[in-house]
């Protein structure tokens, strides 16, 4: 088992590049979620760096309804061997239900943090770009954002064209993140303190 000096840096890099790649596959799942447009470059290159392990898990995993199991169980397989992984560095070990739910609460904590960052980019390029001037990111994220967004703003009074939907939005994410984090804080805990 390596020690602390060399299992540091290993758990960090194992935590980057596979959340890099992992943050794709959940890009993936986004982009059918909200139908982006599939010849934008972007959509293009997420596609092209995931189809392959999705092509191969097709064969045994068909699409469920509108939505792709096999990209979800790749989502899943990946952040499985993500945690073992790093679990396996830290010497540790968990209980079976602990590890699961430190499965469950890695992916929300993904999403959540997706969507959280896509809503503040709008916002932020609706200050900074004038009206009706095209670009090519904005279509995919208010695309992304616009069913979170959508039935806040429908139940909100008018305010003078004031939009507080994204704030509310971020702040209910930030709230549900919240027992996601605490599994998250309880996963880097010694088994001692568990």
């Amino acid at each position: 088992m390596p020690n602390n000096y060399l299992s540091s840096p290993l758990i960090f890099l194992i935590d980057i590049l596979f959340s890099i790649y992992i943050t794709i596959i959940a890009l993936r799942l986004v982009m059918q979620w909200a139908q982006w447009e599939h010849h934008h470059p972007l959509v293009q290159l997420i596609i092209k760096t995931t189809q392959t392990p999705v092509k191969l898990l097709r064969r045994f995993f068909p699409s469920f309804g509108k939505w792709d199991s096999a990209t979800i169980i790749l989502l899943f397989f990946l952040t499985f061997i993500k945690l073992f992984l790093i679990n396996s560095l830290q010497d540790t070990s968990y209980n079976q239900g602990f590890f699961i739910g430190w499965l469950m609460a890695d992916v929300l904590t993904l999403f959540i943090t997706l969507f959280t960052f896509s809503i503040l980019i709008e916002v932020f390029l609706s200050w900074i770009i004038p009206p009706h001037t095209q670009n090519h990111i904005t279509p995919l994220i208010r695309s992304m954002n616009e069913p979170l967004l959508r039935p806040i703003r429908q139940k909100l009074p008018s305010m003078n064209g004031l939009d507080l939907s994204p704030l509310i939005v971020v702040l209910g994410l930030q709230v549900s993140s919240m027992p996601v984090s605490y599994t998250h804080l309880r996963a880097h805990e010694t088994p001692e303190h568990l």
